[in-house]
């Protein structure tokens, strides 16, 4: 006869799973590996550094770089800033196992029809709102500055550089950094918190005032919105290039309080600061609030919420 034994405690595996399967965590690992905060303080650090040493190495290779007021300069900052950023994210991505697209620009959409759709809705915004102030005469197309080969060639350049304008910023604001802060604290937290960063930065702008980073700060929101119901940054891209295009080139007026060389007309702006925006152009007019607005109702009606998703929430 064989002899009866008692079964084996099983307090391993029924009372006390977690200190098999339970990862161990701590002020910098988390469940998910490095906690979001780190992550994003090497990647500050990372684009500090390889933009500090970038900068270096153009002023002592190349010189002084040129005035953004010009396209020329537009696009050599642009392009570097881009690479810095973008670059740096794609380390980050091999770092944390990721495809870099999931950090707002995927390869998928690139160029496509989001970017588009937010191309012609950016033209159409800068349309109305320079159609609002000269409606309450507060501005005046004037004579045109280049006709011919020369509209053509300036216009072309400035397309080229306000795209790197968009794919930079919104790289930059909303890109890594927003898709890791979400992570860490919520994605309207962080759209909210680095909107405030987005508008504040501006206040250093030549004759900025308080009402226009109130409206970058919506814009930025705007920006964080589409990217919320699109998935990826690309129609923000093309909203926030043609309506620089428009504001600098197309209807030649200050862009946050820069005139620059080459815009198509000497128009002029002329009127209270309510409503031209001042020396920082119509992006400090009261008008830009409203397009602003009608841009968010577009973006609902382009991109409507997932049915999981609450409809009767903006911030969805």
């Amino acid at each position: 006869m064989t002899e009866e034994r008692p079964l084996p405690e099983a307090t391993d595996v029924l009372t006390q799973p977690e200190a098999l399967t339970a990862p161990k965590t701590n002020i910098f690992i988390g469940e998910k590996g490095l906690r979001a905060g780190w992550r994003l303080l090497v990647y500050i650090l990372l684009v500090a550094l390889s933009g500090g040493g970038i900068t270096m190495a153009v002023v002592k290779f190349v010189g002084p770089p040129r005035s953004v007021s010009g396209p020329w300069g537009l696009l050599e900052q642009e392009v570097v800033g881009f690479a810095v950023v973008f670059g740096v994210a794609w380390v980050m991505s091999v770092i944390e196992r990721r495809r870099v697209g999931e950090y707002g620009l995927p390869a998928s959409d690139l160029f496509g029809t989001k970017f588009w759709l937010g191309f012609l809705f950016g033209l159409a915004e800068i349309t109305v709102l320079m159609g609002l102030i000269s409606a309450f005469g507060g501005y005046s197309f004037g004579a045109l500055a280049l006709q011919g080969n020369a509209a053509f060639k300036w216009g072309l350049l400035y397309l080229v550089g306000f795209t790197l304008v968009g794919l930079f910023e919104e790289f930059l604001f909303r890109g890594y950094v927003q898709h890791t802060l979400a992570e860490g604290i919520g994605f309207w937290p962080a759209a909210f918190l680095l909107s405030a960063v987005f508008g504040g930065m501006h206040l250093g702008n030549p004759g900025e005032r308080l009402v226009g980073a109130a409206g970058v700060v919506l814009v930025g929101l705007l920006f964080c919105f589409s990217l919320k119901r699109t998935g990826n940054l690309w129609y923000a891209v093309g909203l926030h290039a043609s309506f620089d295009w428009g504001e600098t080139y197309l209807f030649s007026v200050p862009n946050s309080g820069v005139v620059m060389q080459g815009h198509l007309s000497n128009s002029f702006l002329h009127g209270p600061n309510w409503l031209t925006g001042g020396s920082i152009g119509p992006e400090g007019s009261v008008f830009c609030f409203l397009t602003l607005g009608l841009q968010f109702l577009v973006v609902m009606w382009l991109f409507p919420a997932k049915k999981s998703e609450p409809k009767a929430e903006l911030m969805d």
